[in-house]
């Protein structure tokens, strides 16, 4: 039977430029005709679904995944990988995505490896749930490289002199970035190759007096077991709490997807 139709034609971008911004991240500008089709939203997380046709398929134009869902067989779909918008500059219609790569591993990271400017980007999107507001008294950001991006853009969005703790953890001192914010950020940079843990150092913090608003993304290990220390232990309001895993250590990401949809499944139903 064929599925139910989401979502409308895709974005079509051309690549633009190509930025190697740490031994792991690059950075894909992206603009073109295209451009005005995306339609931004206000949320420091935005992300969109980058979309790699199969090879030897031809697909409907224009590229609706709704009508490639409901005609190909599901192996001639292209595959999908979620990714923040980094950045999004209306007057030079551009947008920036940035890619982590650990050599031939995956999908997104090779392609962002080999990709040229003048090569086709296609995206759905975007979409979002968080951004800094003004009832917290202060803000927690964690994540490992698959967050930094939004950690980023949430640092530049933050209101000058708010005060913010930030813990990130990457392989080693060569990926850590630049992050500007007018906050009262301090930023600690976790390194795996050296040993130190991401849950110990958030354990470990001094919480501020006042409301925190939390954003903890990223593994899928560290953020169950951060939500359980935020909301058992620390009393972290869920309403102020965005927190999930982008990925899971050992599975693709359509196993963590398939894993993600089973868990929410099983929590409606111990709901009713």
């Amino acid at each position: 039977m064929a599925e139910k139709r989401k979502g409308g034609p895709a974005v079509r971008l051309r690549v633009l430029r190509k930025q190697q911004l740490s031994p792991h991240m690059i950075r894909i500008v992206a603009g073109g005709d295209g451009f005005a089709a995306f339609k931004p939203n206000e949320f420091t997380d935005a992300y969109v679904k980058v979309l790699f046709p199969q090879p030897g398929v031809t697909y409907p134009e224009p590229f609706d995944m709704g009508l490639i869902r409901a005609e190909y067989p599901r192996e001639q779909w292209p595959v999908m990988r979620s990714y923040t918008v980094r950045h999004y500059d209306p007057d030079a219609r551009e947008l920036s995505i940035d890619f982590v790569h650990h050599g031939d591993e995956g999908v997104a990271g090779p392609w962002a490896r080999r990709v040229q400017p003048g090569d086709e980007l296609l995206l759905n999107g975007p979409g979002g749930a968080y951004a800094p507001g003004d009832e917290a008294d202060w803000h927690l950001l964690v994540g490992d490289e698959s967050a930094l991006p939004a950690i980023a853009l949430t640092l530049e969005a933050m209101p000058a002199g708010v005060p913010v703790r930030v813990f990130v953890e990457v392989e080693d001192a060569g990926e850590e970035q630049p992050l500007a914010t007018k906050g009262d950020a301090q930023v600690r940079w976790i390194h795996r190759a050296a040993g130190e843990d991401l849950v110990t150092a958030v354990k470990a913090l001094d919480f501020p007096e006042g409301t925190v608003q939390a954003f903890v993304h990223g593994e899928a290990g560290f953020v169950r077991e951060l939500r359980r220390y935020l909301l058992d232990e620390r009393g972290v309001r869920k309403d102020l709490l965005s927190i999930s895993g982008y990925w899971r250590r050992g599975a693709t990401d359509e196993q963590w997807r398939a894993e993600k949809a089973a868990e929410r499944a099983a929590e409606e139903q111990r709901g009713r």
